[in-house]
């Protein structure tokens, strides 16, 4: 595993050390090489330097999953640049926000991407900021003229900006340094060994903060990432079947994905040469990692679990046993510090519920509005993660959240334990438990449900009746059953809680 001070020099040692192996192939099966892939990104850095983009600039970009994308992270960290890459699925508040927030030199969109005019959404909401509308290579120039390359003589300098989702307030801006990914970045290819042989689907949007995570894993090692711009299992699922992946990731909704695909012809395995199904970004059902297991050639889920601001903390490894796979999110990764706090303030014990409270290599180095850390941090140093869990041997299993939590009566009921059982009952295909306001309990439990055949619908009467049986006490069964084609979620796959509770409340 190739060790490095900064991405940039990750770059060059891996291109370095493998330069003719395929780094990158996209949808249209064009392939980019270690070395390509450093020779494209120095052009592109000089393209930028042109633009006035220096060591320190922040630039702000939204683009799909394409090699440009990748060129374009490894331009700006030739550059030293302060990267803000952006989920595409942000619109004009969060995007606003944003560019007032973070006051980037230049912001780079796509003119128009799965139907939305993103270059006239940066004129309306970031009127002030230099506007690069790019839709293929990214600019280049001759890297005769670039400064030198920037080195860490110190400490790290923050070369990320990643904003967390703002469902009901606004996005928050987690400072990351190079070293932050890294750490995240090597804990990971430990925990899935994952080797140069490894060809890696990449499913979700590059942006997320576990797309660069999963470059520098790809650096370290020299695996072969498969992207597409948009996860579409009719094509996404072919693509990966004719490039003989590997690693499928990379949460529930894909995996669920795969499974029914696998369904769809059961005779013929799905992925023949995959070892891996890595997890993250949702909960997990228990039963899907049994349900892979099974039916997909032997190979289960490997979840891990972070934020934003503290990615993964923890992930699971294929010497782990199916109970914890399935049940669990791993153990603590290297130098993860994690301390679990009850709803009381309490040091929880073993088994014990209580949020999860962490110090990490790869933790965030405070939000830029620094007047959320007062909030986000303990007295102790130690982040909030606002995620409720307990330890198990050592292992982390993730009960709900801190606002996850239904309080009917005066009693708590976990939204997580409901979902984890709906999905166990064979007329349910996805499952999402919310707290609706009620003025004779304070909140009813609401299980939003999609059925696996359409006309044939979990009722009112068969979920009460299931849910009980499986030894589910009575107060927290849910009081309110909606149908639904499909379950809102974000890129990463989590469901989208606020979107249901506005529509059904």
């Amino acid at each position: 595993m190739i060790e490095a001070g900064n991405l940039w020099e990750l770059i060059t040692k891996r291109a370095k050390a493998t330069p003719d192996a395929p780094m990158v192939v996209d949808e249209t099966r064009t392939t980019l090489t270690f070395a390509d892939y450093r020779d494209k990104a120095e052009r592109a850095a000089a393209g930028l330097q042109a633009r006035g983009v220096r060591e320190g600039s922040v630039v702000t970009w939204i683009l799909p999953t394409t090699n440009h994308a990748f060129v374009l992270v490894g331009a700006l960290s030739r550059l030293g640049a302060i990267q803000n890459p952006v989920l595409p699925i942000y619109r004009d508040r969060e995007v606003g926000f944003i560019a007032k927030e973070a006051k980037p030199q230049l912001l780079i969109v796509p003119s128009v991407y799965r139907d939305f005019d993103f270059a006239a959404m940066a004129e309306r909401v970031a009127p002030g900021v230099e506007t690069l509308v790019c839709d293929g290579p990214i600019p280049s120039g001759e890297p005769s003229g670039l400064p030198p390359a920037p080195k860490v003589t110190g400490e790290p300098p923050v070369r990320w900006l990643f904003y967390t989702s703002g469902s009901t307030a606004d996005p928050k801006g987690a400072q990351h340094t190079d070293a932050t990914i890294m750490a995240t970045a090597r804990g990971m290819a430990e925990r899935l060994e994952l080797t140069s042989e490894d060809r890696n689907g990449l499913v979700f949007p590059f942006t997320h903060i576990a797309g660069p995570i999963w470059l520098a894993s790809g650096l370290m090692v020299g695996l072969r990432h498969l992207i597409v711009s948009a996860w579409d299992p009719p094509t996404t699922i072919p693509f990966f079947q004719e490039q003989g992946v590997t690693i499928a990731g990379s949460g529930t909704i894909f995996h669920m994905g795969y499974l029914n695909a696998q369904r769809e012809n059961a005779s013929t395995p799905l992925f023949p040469d995959v070892r891996s199904f890595p997890g993250g970004g949702a909960p997990k059902p228990p039963q899907l990692h049994y349900d892979l297991r099974k039916e997909l050639g032997g190979a289960g889920i490997l979840s891990g679990y972070g934020l934003t601001e503290a990615p993964i903390l923890t992930m699971a490894s294929a010497a782990d046993p199916d109970e914890a796979l399935a049940n669990t999110e791993g153990t603590p990764m290297r130098g993860v510090d994690l301390k679990l706090v009850t709803l009381k303030g309490k040091i929880a014990g073993p088994g014990e519920e209580g949020e999860i409270r962490a110090k990490a290599p790869q933790l965030m180095k405070g939000y830029l509005d620094s007047s959320l850390d007062a909030e986000g941090f303990d007295e102790e140093g130690y982040f909030r993660t606002g995620d409720l869990g307990r330890l198990d041997d050592g292992f982390i299993v993730i009960t709900g959240r801190v606002k996850d939590i239904i309080i009917r009566k005066g009693e708590n009921i976990s939204a997580k334990e409901v979902e984890d059982l709906l999905f166990t009952n064979p007329k349910v295909a996805d499952a999402a438990v919310i707290g609706l306001p009620d003025p004779a309990s304070g909140e009813r439990a609401c299980a939003v449900v999609v059925p696996k055949a359409a006309d044939d619908p979990l009722s009112m009467e068969e979920m009460q009746a299931f849910l009980k049986e499986q030894g589910l006490r009575t107060q927290a069964v849910p009081e309110q059953l909606e149908i639904v084609e499909a379950l809102p979620r974000n890129p990463a796959g989590k469901v989208l809680k606020q979107d249901l509770k506005k529509a059904y409340a």
